[in-house]
């Protein structure tokens, strides 16, 4: 199944911005408060670049999304001095378990590589296991508005 799946770069202008961006309200919202759907699609929208930082990638099953991840110049509003992210990764769930999240890292971590970037970083409160069996190592340990993480890097 896993094969019919394709990961797409999406332009500022993809009818699946918005979908994405409600998920990643969803999902991460807590991190922003006050910050409504509108202006986490009008943020998403700004992050679809057209190669390079910045950059979102859907995976698609024949053109409905199943996943996100995106390339960003910051992901940690305290931690400038870090760049370029790995962020939003997100599988629905009903499609996890299947390499999906695996394959938009891997995506991620080439369009960093292919414009000039020999290290990434992430923070995740919980998946530091997947992140350290694709080369991720941690860097530190911390609490992030409210929530402990692990910010990892990856040497590209």
């Amino acid at each position: 199944m896993p094969e019919r799946i394709r990961i797409a770069r999406l332009k500022d202008d993809s009818p699946h911005v918005a979908i994405l961006a409600e998920w990643a309200h969803d999902t991460w919202g807590h991190l922003h408060p006050g910050r409504r759907l509108d202006t986490a699609i009008a943020l998403m929208r700004d992050e679809c670049g057209a190669g390079g930082v910045p950059s979102v990638f859907a995976a698609l099953l024949d053109d409905a999304p199943v996943g996100m991840a995106s390339l960003v110049a910051d992901d940690m509003s305290d931690r400038r001095d870090l760049t370029p992210w790995l962020a939003s990764v997100f599988v629905r769930s009903e499609w996890r378990g299947r390499g999906i999240a695996s394959r938009l890292v891997q995506r991620v971590e080439e369009e960093a590589r292919a414009h000039g970037h020999d290290r990434l970083y992430l923070y995740t409160p919980d998946q530091q296991a997947l992140y350290r069996r694709l080369g991720w190592r941690d860097l530190e340990r911390r609490d992030y508005r409210g929530e402990a993480v692990t910010i990892m890097r990856r040497d590209c």
